[in-house]
């Protein structure tokens, strides 16, 4: 099902692939993250119990579930809950094949200010990861309290699908430092798209 795009390229296409829990561990393993929030149903239930008069403890880290956005929906106090906010953003389903999902069908893109997306954190975090489509160089810096900048990491060129790119869509990119209070992703004015953020206390 295709709908009507935003900023010239964008639009919802339906894919079919989705990412399984066993998938998921698997993947995160490689760097030591155990206890996340892997979806909505048990989203729901935590957030239940810390509504009751039970006492819940946050997961020591947190894989975001995207699925639940809707298209286009703009992505700001969603999770909240877990102590993320963002900034300048939307959530889409891809409908050019160049900006492929890594998981599911939901995906993060900035908007409405392209090549510039902001995630701060209620309280600090270590380490922060996410999985990166973009059309050109991609920088993804962490912040302290001070907006000093801790740690970089670089998506060196564009990856996007289908194309000669050295670098395939969707590479892994992540920050690790003491006291991150936010990330931002830059592709300077470029289009990009993150899914399967997710982030350690």
């Amino acid at each position: 099902m295709l709908k009507r795009g935003v900023m010239g390229n964008q639009a919802c296409l339906q894919l079919n692939q989705r990412l399984k829990f066993q998938d998921r561990q698997f993947k995160l393993s490689n760097f030591d993250i155990q206890n996340q929030t892997i979806d909505s149903a048990f989203q729901n239930q935590m957030h239940a119990a810390a509504s009751s008069s039970e006492k819940v403890a946050i997961p020591n880290c947190i894989y975001l579930n995207l699925e639940d956005l809707k298209c286009f929906e703009v992505v700001k106090r969603q999770y909240e809950q877990w102590g993320v906010i963002f900034d300048n953003c939307i959530a889409i389903q891809p409908s050019n094949p160049a900006f492929p999902a890594y998981s599911g069908q939901v995906v993060l893109m900035a908007a409405p200010k392209s090549g510039y997306l902001e995630v701060t954190f209620l309280r600090p975090v270590q380490f922060v990861s996410a999985f990166v489509t973009s059309s050109q160089r991609l920088v993804l810096s962490a912040y302290n309290r001070d907006r000093q900048l801790l740690a970089q990491t670089l998506l060196s060129g564009a990856n996007l699908a289908n194309s000669d790119a050295v670098v395939p869509p969707n590479t892994l990119l992540s920050v690790r430092a003491s006291d991150i209070y936010s990330v931002s992703f830059c592709a300077f004015d470029g289009q990009f798209t993150v899914d399967d953020f997710s982030f350690c206390f």
